[in-house]
């Protein structure tokens, strides 16, 4: 076969008779603002990264808290608000690069503390923020292909627990979030459609370069990087320039191609919902798009940048704007990878529920050199 066929041939999905029928996300408790950090870094620099990103807040979970302490929240409130039959529930995913443990798998966790039947296939993705429409496209392939009639597509971020509080470049403007879509099956549903993309020949873009087994015996010592931000190997690296020339040339570059192969065009979709990356990059792909900007909701100023959270997020603060009825929407997430993706979906705004507010995190999550099973 002609190679450059080859290499022009992109990943793309058609999901059929599967529907969102809610949409739950849960925030700690603990807001913080921009300017709280004015003592941190001064008013200059701090000011300068508002203006730049539009982060105005962003909650941060307690110390014992972890992202799937906040997706368990948000999955108890949506099955709790929908009246499921936990039972009916046998495909649970989660998504998220801060798990509860290296191994097992976090899913696990989860499907014993929402009480799903052992008849549940769980496992963990890890991916950042391109993982919720690559999640929503997994877990409803599976769905498609077996008996499943229910699933939950778990995605939760505590990126506050990754990045060194030292690092004015990243800490002012990444916040936790727990996030649960409910999927089944529905004959009716109108179809999606998906499209991915990865640039893995940049992983060092995003990255923390210890932790895993690559560097395992890394130091924790925090040092001046040469980006002028105090961290450690254990913590979150981000070429911001790098990452947001990829945002701003690749992202709309990309939509645009999903637009014309599927005979598409941006005033086919009441709402374009993008990864919360920060303000001005949305504004940016929204200028090459030439979309009206109110069919871009930019939530970011009050949540931050929540990682693979941030697009039901953004779909909560829709609906809190009395967004009502059947939408069509296009969604797009980027990020670690690097990798990017869109899709198109349709739903009612009716499945989602308001924001939840929590501090609580799971008490025999905790081991110990005594404990015993």
């Amino acid at each position: 076969m002609n190679q450059d066929i080859l290499a022009n041939e992109s990943f793309k999905g058609k999901i059929s008779g599967i529907k969102i029928k809610g949409i739950s996300c849960a925030l700690p408790i603990t807001r913080v603002t921009s300017v709280d950090r004015y003592n941190d870094f001064g008013k200059e620099a701090v000011d300068k990264i508002i203006k730049k990103t539009g982060v105005e807040s962003i909650y941060r979970s307690n110390e014992k808290q972890t992202a799937s302490d906040l997706a368990f929240a948000s999955a108890k409130y949506l099955i709790e608000k929908s009246n499921v039959d936990i039972n009916s529930i046998n495909i649970l995913i989660f998504v998220t690069q801060t798990p509860d443990y290296r191994l097992p798998a976090t899913a696990y966790v989860l499907q014993h503390r929402l009480g799903l039947s052992e008849e549940c296939l769980c496992f963990d993705i890890n991916l950042g923020c391109s993982g919720y429409v690559s999640g929503l496209y997994i877990i409803s392939s599976i769905m498609s292909s077996c008996d499943a009639q229910k699933g939950l597509l778990l995605v939760g971020e505590t990126p506050s627990k990754r990045i060194s509080p030292l690092d004015r470049s990243l800490s002012i403007i990444f916040g936790d979030c727990g996030t649960a879509t409910l999927v089944e099956k529905d004959d009716s549903a109108e179809p999606m459609f998906f499209k991915f993309k990865s640039f893995g020949e940049r992983f060092k873009k995003v990255i923390i370069p210890a932790g895993g087994y690559r560097n395992i015996n890394a130091s924790v010592e925090k040092t001046v990087w040469a980006d002028g931000n105090t961290r450690s190997l254990h913590d979150t690296y981000m070429n911001g320039t790098d990452v947001f020339a990829f945002s701003i040339l690749e992202v709309p570059k990309y939509i645009t191609e999903f637009l014309e192969e599927n005979h598409c065009s941006q005033e086919t979709y009441d709402f374009i919902v993008l990864h919360q990356a920060n303000e001005y990059i949305l504004r940016q792909i929204g200028k090459k798009l030439k979309v009206d900007l109110s069919k871009i909701p930019i939530p970011i100023k009050y949540y931050g940048n929540t990682g693979g959270a941030s697009i039901p997020l953004t779909l909560s603060y829709l609906k809190s704007q009395s967004i009502n009825g059947d939408k069509r929407f296009l969604l797009s997430s980027f990020g670690t990878g690097l990798s990017w993706n869109v899709a198109d979906i349709c739903m009612n705004t009716e499945y989602i529920l308001p924001v939840i507010n929590t501090d609580d995190y799971y008490e025999d999550a905790f081991i110990d050199t005594n404990t015993k099973e």
